[in-house]
């Protein structure tokens, strides 16, 4: 079980800690005057200059759907809700560690990125924390594309399927809302979309993986040893 941790999660989430922190030094201090990255202040000076309703309206619903609390609560109904369902634990379990996972490794690079928002108007108050990488986004992507994730394997008609995977649309009003409300970089959130994706993928291939044994198999214990 402990090499299955370190090997499976740990090790997985310490080279994508690295990857972001890397691509955020990248962004901010070795490409910043290199195009792309060049142009995109003009692309969050253009989103801020086509703001009005009801767009203004909608951005802010998804900017809340990508907000902690809202996180939160979705992942623990959702959990509570294939637990009950499912009558086992790892599609639950699965869910919350992705999403608990991008949190860690979108924390920790915070702590080493320190890049400024957008100098743009913002429609939201700014978090301490750096601009990069979008936590909202980062939070967004395990969460909705985990559940799509999970639910599609669980369907069999293909108009299930796709409405399921359809919940990866989320995340991406997610990014375009704290784009128009002038919180992040388009970096900032494109990054963010590697964080999530890749937390899906690291926590899908220790959990869901039908290979990998957990918990120690009882030994069966022989009637005839007894007597």
């Amino acid at each position: 079980m402990l090499k299955n941790l370190v090997v499976r999660v740990l090790i997985p989430l310490g080279v994508l800690l690295f990857l972001m922190i890397g691509i955020g030094l990248l962004v901010t201090k070795v490409m910043e005057q290199v195009w792309p990255f060049t142009v995109e202040d003009g692309v969050n000076r253009e989103f801020a200059g086509d703001r009005h309703d009801p767009w203004t309206a909608i951005s802010a619903f998804f900017s809340f759907v990508g907000s902690t609390p809202c996180i939160i609560a979705v992942t623990a109904v959702a959990a509570i809700i294939l637990r009950l369902t499912l009558h086992r634990w790892r599609e639950p379990i699965f869910l919350c560690a992705a999403v608990t996972a991008q949190a860690l490794v979108f924390f920790f690079a915070t702590l080493v990125i320190d890049r400024k928002r957008p100098q743009v108007s913002h429609l939201d108050a700014s978090p301490p924390t750096s601009s990069f990488p979008s936590g909202h986004t980062s939070a967004a992507v395990p969460l909705y594309g985990g559940l799509a994730l999970v639910l599609a394997t669980l369907v069999r008609a293909t108009w299930l399927k796709v409405l399921c995977w359809a919940l990866v649309l989320v995340p991406v009003a997610v990014a375009v809302s704290r784009l128009y409300r002038g919180m992040h970089h388009p970096s900032d959130v494109l990054s963010s979309f590697l964080n999530g994706a890749a937390c899906i993928a690291i926590m899908a291939n220790a959990i869901l993986n039908p290979d990998v044994e957990w918990s120690r198999r009882r030994t069966p214990v022989n009637p005839g040893a007894r007597r």
